[in-house]
């Protein structure tokens, strides 16, 4: 899959840019604040209907105005070709078009342009805590399954209600937990999938993690995670089940007490490791950047095996944490990839060292107050 062209209209600091991209490489350069990243990040929201930078729409469109529009136009194998749109205005929120038809959810565009983005932040996913990693799984395997983000999103919505019967109930304990057994049955049949599915993704994302980690960092050290659950993570979902309902009974009144949903995959855990130490709590800076960039490079993999479309790969500013070594290792890595690639970099690099810009499959951008132009490295 890959994205011929965007068109930015008040989004950040472009008020208008069309720019036709390139088949396999582009890079994308200017000083900070000249608007690399915007661009990147609109293809981001055509492909996941949200920014990867900011986590609320109206901070996108530009200070002087009062929506923002972006369009883009995909080719691939499965779908051979088609356009999507998004818009937001702060009267009337966030819409987002297929071939000019309004989707009437949001998440219906997810997995149609399977995407994977490296930025520097994505060391929060081995220095923070477990939401950080419970949200790349979530997001990671949405991409894939569309039966996993229906269930997600129905998890979610059956937890809401849950919490709000305990926060809002006032009566005796025996009916509020007449009324809890509905809600149950519905929290463990959907959050019981969730966890397989889980279970299922990141004992095949080891493998994947294990040789990408290797390859960047050049260290004879071996990669591991382990799936952390309310019960034995299996992709049994029966068994599943059952340990989720005995749970759910022998935590309710402590939740009737505390007015919240305890048990559950909201409350999972991934841990790494490099070797037998825990990654979160004894590795270097250098660690857990290499693993979080290595962790993207397998989501890359996976999906590149996976998928009968190849993904878009988006790297904003992953080079300037990088030494030279590593730097030339990764550009090494990207020339295999044959799917679409943006790169941003503030900081020179020589990619024409690696990258060959004089035909038609790589391209050269410039950036400078918003303003887009090819040029030659």
């Amino acid at each position: 899959m890959h994205n011929t062209y965007t068109e930015l209209l008040n989004f950040r600091n472009h008020i208008d840019t069309k720019i036709e991209w390139a088949p396999h490489l582009n890079v994308i350069t200017g000083p900070n604040g000249s608007g690399k990243t915007s661009l990147i990040d609109a293809i981001h929201y055509l492909c996941m209907s949200r920014s990867f930078v900011s986590n609320s729409d109206m901070y996108v469109v530009n200070q002087d105005e009062s929506y923002f529009m972006i369009k883009g136009h995909f080719e691939g194998q499965i779908r051979s070709e088609f356009d999507v749109a998004c818009s937001y205005s702060r009267g009337d929120g966030k819409k987002i078009f297929v071939n000019d038809s309004p989707l009437e959810k949001l998440s219906d565009l997810i997995g149609m342009v399977p995407v994977v983005t490296l930025t520097p932040d994505d060391k929060k996913l081995t220095l923070e805590g477990p939401a950080e990693r419970r949200s790349f799984i979530d997001s990671f395997i949405s991409q894939i399954s569309p039966a996993y983000l229906r269930d997600l999103i129905e998890y979610r919505r059956i937890r809401k209600q849950r919490n709000s019967l305990l926060q809002e109930y006032r009566g005796p304990v025996s009916v509020l937990e007449s009324y809890l057994e509905p809600w149950n049955v519905q929290l463990v049949e959907t959050g019981s999938r969730v966890v397989a599915k889980r279970h299922e993704v990141l004992e095949n994302l080891k493998a994947y993690l294990e040789k990408d980690y290797a390859m960047i960092s050049g260290m004879d050290l071996t990669t591991n995670l382990k799936y952390q659950t309310f019960c034995t993570p299996t992709d049994d979902v029966e068994a599943i089940q059952k340990a989720y309902h005995e749970q759910l009974e022998e935590v309710q009144s402590k939740e009737i007490e505390r007015e919240i949903t305890t048990i559950g995959p909201h409350r999972d855990e991934i841990v790494f490791y490099l070797d037998d130490f825990e990654l979160r709590r004894y590795g270097s800076q250098g660690q857990h950047r290499l693993f979080a960039l290595s962790l993207k490079l397998a989501q890359l993999h996976y999906y590149s095996d996976e998928l009968d479309d190849l993904p878009i790969l988006m790297l904003d500013d992953v080079f300037g944490d990088l030494d030279l070594n590593k730097t030339e290792i990764l550009l090494e890595a990207l020339q295999q990839h044959k799917g679409q690639i943006f790169i941003t970099s503030a900081n020179p690099v020589p990619f024409e060292n690696y990258v060959t810009f004089d035909g038609a499959d790589n391209r050269f951008y410039k950036v400078e107050n918003g303003n887009v132009k090819e040029v030659q490295p």
